[in-house]
């Protein structure tokens, strides 16, 4: 078990540092000098010498690299005027807006990001593994047809309609709930559930609907297995059979779509912040393309890249506790 554990960790950090790669080359070393998008356009050719020296981009491309994983690992010095600031570990450099900590603006912003996907998240599987287990149980029947109709539209349907329908409806029309506005959980947790509320329902009808279908198709599959047929020749009621059987056997796939889904719900947290007025990770990175405050933005893909590759190594992890068949080596 300890050599599995070691391997997967070994291959999480061989990808993470392939990302780091490919996001450092993709924005600090594209054909647009980001030094030129950083002075402006009436920047001196003086000025321009400065920008670059002070983000080190007079030095070579395997230089600025490994300063900028150095930053990453161990915290890096910036320059500034005659002075030298320290960025501590992992330095993502600073804002060109706002001058703070790239670090700073993520931890500030990522309580938001996280309370929304985690929430999303947990109001999907409980809406999707419900529906797909009573679909998957009654195959073929008046259930099944409408858990069906209801998972085809929740594909169709894009999150920004749906977001805009439950503001019209339950704070305009009804006046049931408030419009969205964050509160820390620490703050008061009645309020900070209330006005997440309709971001999480936004996200998790498009999100149970995938987690619906294989639920539904895995309950099935697993139903007409061998063993399950033994265990019922045995003797042994029904719901132990599913709860023990159908259930676990069909969870094992889902492990691994939700550690996918966390990329999607963040990708989707940009249009569902905005929508909602949420300040998270997404209106960040609104904000940041717009400004062309790049080291905001290598913050944020190298923040989503990386909470996708720890979701992953941890489903991976998690296969051999759900699914007895699956082996370690």
């Amino acid at each position: 078990m300890i050599g599995y554990v070691l391997r997967r960790v070994a291959g999480a950090l061989l990808v993470l540092f392939g990302l780091s790669v490919i996001v450092y080359a993709l924005f600090y070393l594209a054909p647009r000098d980001p030094a030129v998008l950083t002075c402006g356009k009436g920047c001196t050719p003086e000025r321009l010498a400065q920008v670059h020296a002070a983000m080190g981009l007079d030095e070579s491309p395997v230089a600025q690299y490994g300063h900028f994983l150095q930053g990453l690992v161990a915290g890096r010095d910036f320059p500034a005027g005659p002075d030298v600031r320290h960025c501590p570990a992992p330095c993502l450099g600073y804002s060109f807006e706002t001058d703070q900590p790239v670090t700073k603006l993520l931890a500030d912003r990522l309580p938001v990001s996280a309370s929304l996907a985690i929430g999303a998240e947990i109001l999907s599987l409980a809406i999707g593994i419900g529906a797909g287990l009573l679909s998957g149980l009654r195959r073929f029947r008046f259930l099944d047809r409408v858990v069906n109709g209801l998972i085809l539209a929740g594909y169709a349907v894009p999150v920004f309609l749906i977001g805009l329908f439950l503001l019209l409806l339950f704070c305009v029309r009804l006046q049931w709930l408030p419009f969205p506005q964050y509160v820390p959980l620490t703050t008061d947790p009645l309020a900070w559930a209330q006005n997440l509320l309709l971001p999480w329902t936004a996200l998790a009808v498009i999100q149970s609907a995938g987690y619906a279908r294989l639920t539904r198709a895995g309950v099935q599959q697993t139903l007409a297995e061998d063993y399950v047929r033994t265990a019922r020749a045995y003797g042994l009621p029904e719901r132990r059979i599913i709860r023990s059987r159908a259930l676990r056997g069909a969870l094992v796939p889902l492990v691994t779509l939700t550690a996918i889904d966390l990329a999607a719900i963040m990708a989707s947290a940009v249009l569902t912040e905005t929508m909602f007025g949420l300040p998270g990770v997404g209106q960040l990175l609104v904000g940041a393309v717009n400004q062309i405050d790049l080291p905001v933005v290598v913050g944020v893909t190298l923040l989503t890249g990386f909470l996708v590759v720890v979701a992953n190594a941890i489903a991976d992890l998690l296969y051999a506790a759900i699914d007895p068949r699956v082996q370690i080596r």
